[in-house]
């Protein structure tokens, strides 16, 4: 199959923007509880829709006091928490566009998104972001920027106190006067690579898209269900699933810090998360390290296998009897604990950002826990296609949401339509009209179509490896594959113009330790150190032998290379929703790709 289109389930009145499905919430005569914070006692309270109302108004009463125009566009800069969506529809209130900023950016990254947004005006979290505001701002000239508003000072409270006299109506008017058609927000690419571009979603790409997909997903978003966000709000994925929470009636709450994250769960029980595939792999990979170091390593590996033949047999639909006896006995042993730690309550993940693998997903499938992958792109307003429960197929990023439609081009490349693709880059007609071709959008990733209409990802087209003999090569199959082992933190899979494949492998140092231990090695042992020793470096050769049985011989990785420092955000090596950034790889560790190659012919 080449194309595949579903209708809209849903049809949206043009008029309609972001602010009315808070309204539709608010009207309604049962109090719906659409947020939930932490008091100071630490007990999770909820904030209803009505309430939240209120407070958007009082802020965008505040910021049409200070200056803010229709469609001045105004930046967010901080973690993931409840002021963050507070704000997001406080300046949609008011008319503007919103424009969200990593709070993990560096000076120059936020003068740059400030400079090119022409923003009048941010929120921030903290003093220390604050700074770093002030800083870009001495660094750039940023005239039209006017007001920094912080979350942790003054500032709310500042526009609380001049916005709660404001006239309504004029509230009302700035609220209502947005179409479909209109600019929402400008969400800035995290950029693999060059400056990051400025993607214009409209209020039609987030109320046509939320409204679609909630019809496609109702045993997941509805009004009795919760979650808890800790991706961050800043990337198109958090950001969508916040204003689809709004959309369905959803209760949300935040996690600024990660670290946190498993007691939050457990004292919040959610009934469904959002994630990248990183974190399913930390969550199993802490499992079997778990389960290792109390000396159950061996029941935990049976009860994963058993978990995964399970989901296996069930997607093929039978399952044997002796299969179904131990997978209800592991389930008491294993998987009960497992679904406890998330809370207890948690029946679907939505995963996106990258490829699971499906061994995770049969996994994590058959403990209790149904992983929605779905994909998509800042571009496209986060998915345009997703699993669904009653149309499921692990390993697949599923089917187009309604209103969507994907295709495959001759060369392989996915190409996308519908209610969920932006409108082009800002102020960047050029690079709009490059990336479309007769209204299709060219996402850049490879995948192919199903005869159902499922869709598999296969790579990046731009990060297709051609050896030195013409042979091509798709890393991605081969990096989830090494990357999925406990002590393994990130692959970058090399070889491009050259004689064979290699790879650059780094360790994780949470997991490490650990491992160490059970193999009779001091758990103090450096990074650098582990990546030397003869024990680690079979390990690792173990794990790339097995990914190398996924692809053909010509595609194999012949050696590899332990790099003694991991690829992170902060090192520049990771974009911030966790996707690698090969080209700084590269760039970087060019001497140590050049010494793999070094005396071989080419």
């Amino acid at each position: 199959m080449r194309e595949y289109s579903i209708p809209v389930m849903v049809e949206t009145p043009p008029d309609m923007n972001i602010t009315d499905l808070l309204l539709r919430q608010a009207n309604k005569p049962k109090e719906l509880a659409l947020f939930s914070t932490k008091n100071s006692a630490g007990q999770w309270q909820d904030i209803s829709a009505a309430d939240f109302l209120k407070d958007v108004k009082r802020i965008a009463g505040g910021m049409i006091a200070s200056g803010v125009q229709t469609g001045d566009r105004v930046a967010i800069m901080a973690r993931t928490r409840y002021e963050w969506s507070l704000v997001d529809f406080a300046i949609w209130f008011t008319g503007a566009v919103s424009v969200p900023v990593y709070e993990t950016s560096s000076p120059s990254q936020v003068a740059w998104i400030l400079s090119d947004s022409g923003a009048v005006a941010i929120f921030v979290e903290s003093e220390a972001a604050e700074n770093v505001v002030r800083q870009a701002a001495a660094n750039e000239d940023l005239p039209a920027l006017a007001n920094i508003w912080q979350f942790d000072g003054t500032g709310l409270d500042d526009l609380r106190a001049s916005g709660t006299d404001a006239n309504q109506q004029v509230i009302e008017q700035r609220r209502s006067q947005a179409n479909l058609a209109d600019l929402a927000t400008i969400i800035y690419t995290s950029g693999t690579t060059g400056k990051p571009k400025g993607c214009e979603l409209t209020h039609g790409n987030f109320v046509e898209l939320c409204d679609n997909a909630a019809s496609a997903l109702p045993e997941c978003v509805n009004e009795d269900a919760r979650t808890i966000m800790f991706l961050p709000l800043a990337h198109v994925f958090a950001r969508f699933i916040s204003v689809l929470c709004v959309a369905s009636g959803a209760t949300v709450a935040h996690t600024p810090d990660i670290k946190n994250l498993l007691p939050d769960l457990q004292g919040y029980s959610p009934t469904f998360l959002l994630v990248v595939p990183r974190v399913f792999e930390k969550v199993y990979n802490g499992s079997v390290q778990k389960a290792e170091a109390g000396g159950k390593g061996k029941i935990f590996a049976a009860a994963a296998n058993t978990s995964i033949e399970w989901s296996r047999a069930q997607s093929a639909g039978k399952i044997p009897l002796m299969l179904n006896l131990k997978h209800k006995l592991f389930d008491k042993l294993v998987y009960k604990t497992l679904r406890e730690a998330m809370g207890g309550q948690v029946r679907y993940a939505v995963s996106g950002g990258g490829p699971l693998g499906e061994r995770l997903g049969h996994f994590f499938h058959g403990i209790g826990l149904m992983v929605l992958e779905g994909y998509g792109l800042t571009e496209t307003t986060a998915p345009i296609t997703v699993n669904r429960p009653q149309q499921f197929s692990i390993g697949s990023v599923g089917i187009p949401l309604p209103g969507n439609a994907v295709k495959i081009a001759d060369d392989g490349e996915i190409l996308a339509k519908g209610v969920s693709v932006f409108r082009g880059y800002f102020n960047r007609p050029d690079l709009t009209e490059k990336e479309f071709t007769d209204g299709w959008f060219h996402t850049g990733d490879i995948g192919a179509l199903d005869n159902e209409g499922y869709l598999r990802i296969t790579g990046r087209k731009k990060e297709i490896i051609v050896t030195a003999s013409g042979k091509n090569v798709v890393p991605a199959k081969l990096e989830d594959t090494i990357r999925a082992h406990a002590i393994v933190s990130n692959c970058v899979v090399v070889g491009d113009q050259r004689p064979f494949i290699a790879a650059l492998i780094t360790l994780d140092e949470e997991a490490l330790p650990g491992w160490l231990e059970r193999h009779n090695l001091p758990a103090s042992t450096s990074i650098e150190e582990a990546g030397q020793h003869e024990t680690v470096l079979a390990e690792i050769q173990s794990v790339v032998d097995h990914a190398n049985t996924t692809v053909s011989r010509a595609e194999s990785i012949k050696t590899f290379r332990i790099v003694p420092t991991d690829f992170t955000e902060a090192s520049g090596h990771l974009t911030p929703s966790m996707k690698i950034k090969r080209a700084q790889v590269l760039k970087d560790y060019a001497d140590t790709v050049d010494s793999i190659y070094a005396g071989s012919s080419s």
